[in-house]
């Protein structure tokens, strides 16, 4: 399965995406399985001690994550190869090692497309996790303030996710990320001093406005990202700028945010470490190409 494409299948004709392809599933799973999280997480913060949560409700939401392992190993093993790759395998013109072809072929493609994800990633898990801490060990808001206040800041997310691919249908997969990754860039300065504001209107700013951004920056990504790479590796291609992102911007940042916070600048050093990382995807999508009209055929024979 080499040519099919994560985060979502690449477009079901070759000459142009559907609109289906920008709001597939992979897309808004992400937001819809953190709210179910969060869900149970404050449920559980609800009905249990402070010493029963530590010691084990806090694994309840894991262990009930199983069942969605389960449900989306089946799905996963169910969908259906695309007209294009079924054409690509009836030719023979499949990779036999993809991820080989893929860096031989289109190394470029692959660090733009992980580069674009970085504040993505970053955004995410800035404020899904690394404000949750912060609020609740450094400000002293207490633990369900803050997941409430990341449980409605991912049902933005999902609202935008939803918002920005249609717009990415209308007027381009490029000009979309671009223009809110470029938001993003400023945004990222006004994060730390939202929260160290210590209010609860200033922390619900700095928590759901920064999920938002994600959403707006992601919801065109299940498209673009396919249609950067050739059908015998598209998959290969996909999958892999979307996991090196991940590492890039939802592993790395967290473990330097750490010690930023230390220095001089204290939390503002770390909203100085998104905005470098805004700038580097902002820079990302410049130079990659409009994809949203670009046909599969084309991109095969090129």
């Amino acid at each position: 399965m080499s040519g099919a494409a994560p985060p979502c299948s690449p477009p079901s004709t070759p000459h142009r995406a559907s609109a289906a392809s920008t709001r597939c599933s992979r897309s808004l799973g992400a937001p819809a399985g953190f709210i179910l999280a969060n869900l149970l997480f404050l449920l559980m913060d609800a009905v249990l001690t402070e010493e029963a949560f530590a010691a084990w409700g806090w694994r309840v939401p894991f262990l009930l994550s199983v069942v969605l392992v389960a449900v989306g190993l089946y799905v996963r093993v169910r969908i259906s190869e695309t007209p294009v790759f079924e054409k690509a395998m009836e030719h023979k013109q499949t990779a036999k090692v993809p991820f080989l072809s893929l860096l031989a072929g289109q190394w470029r493609e692959l660090l733009l497309g992980s580069g674009i994800m970085v504040i993505q990633y970053a955004l995410f898990y800035t404020a899904t996790t690394y404000l949750l801490a912060y609020g609740t060990d450094q400000l002293g808001f207490s633990r369900a303030t803050m997941l409430t206040l990341t449980l409605v800041g991912m049902v933005a997310l999902a609202g935008c996710v939803f918002l920005s691919g249609r717009l990415s249908d209308r007027i381009g997969r490029r000009r979309t990320v671009l223009t809110f990754t470029a938001a993003a860039v400023p945004w990222a300065l006004a994060i730390f001093p939202l929260m160290d504001s210590g209010t609860l209107v200033g922390a619900a700013l700095a928590v759901m406005v920064s999920l938002a951004f994600m959403g707006l920056t992601f919801g065109p990504m299940g498209a673009l990202l396919p249609e950067l790479f050739h059908t015998r590796y598209r998959y290969s291609g996909a999958a892999f700028a979307y996991s090196l992102g991940g590492i890039l911007g939802g592993a790395v940042p967290p473990l330097i945010a750490t010690q930023l916070q230390t220095t001089a600048l204290g939390s503002f050093a770390v909203g100085l470490l998104l905005t470098g990382l805004a700038v580097i995807s902002l820079l990302c999508v410049i130079a990659v190409p409009e994809t949203s009209d670009r046909s599969m055929v084309d991109l095969e024979q090129a």
